[in-house]
């Protein structure tokens, strides 16, 4: 084998696994995440800070390993359902310790969970049938807002700006909810054939 062959499956290995490895760390980023926000029930700025760059990072992520599969050619059935999981692992969790401190009201909190916990099943429910639901533009709108709702509740803001964090949530919330239908009309259509 000659020395440019191996450098180019040694390149088409670190395409079709890359993608899928920084999802994966998207999810290995989430108990770390959970552990700083959750330090001294979230009153230390500098904890709050700390968990707030473990969330960009994952962000970030989030971001590439979807751009990446496509660009690359490399979207895999994994990728497409991990990638959602682990985006609600991250979320949720987010929400569940906002929550329990006292910063994100548990209604916003519910609802939005409730949402995905439906979403996930119903997609678990379509790839029994050998099918996948991909994220639509709705999905991917949703999760944009999730994530600079979350991450402006993570940061050590000051009192002020819990207001204007909070219009943001509900602009997720009511992002979340809308965004619902199209999965569950894609559902309905791949079940009903």
């Amino acid at each position: 084998m000659s020395r440019g062959t191996g450098r180019f499956e040694w390149r088409t290995a670190h395409r079709l696994h890359l993608p899928n490895a920084l999802t994966v760390l998207r999810l290995v980023f989430v108990p770390l995440f959970v552990w700083f926000l959750a330090e001294d029930g979230g009153r230390d700025w500098r904890w709050r800070l700390a968990a707030a760059g473990v969330f960009v990072a994952a962000s970030i992520t989030d971001r590439y390993d979807g751009q990446l599969a496509r660009r690359w050619g490399t979207v895999s059935d994994f990728g497409k359902v991990a990638d959602p999981l682990a985006d609600k692992a991250l979320i949720g969790s987010a929400l569940v310790v906002l929550s329990l401190q006292g910063r994100v009201p548990w209604w916003m909190t519910g609802l939005i969970l409730a949402r995905e916990v439906l979403v996930t099943a119903l997609r678990f429910l379509v790839i029994r049938r050998g099918v996948i639901i991909p994220a639509d533009r709705g999905g991917k709108v949703k999760t944009v807002v999730q994530t600079v709702a979350v991450g402006l509740f993570v940061l050590p803001l000051p009192e002020w700006a819990r207001w204007p964090c909070l219009l943001v949530m509900l602009a997720a919330v009511v992002l979340t909810l809308t965004s619902a239908r199209g999965y569950f009309a894609a559902g309905a259509r791949l079940l009903r054939s």
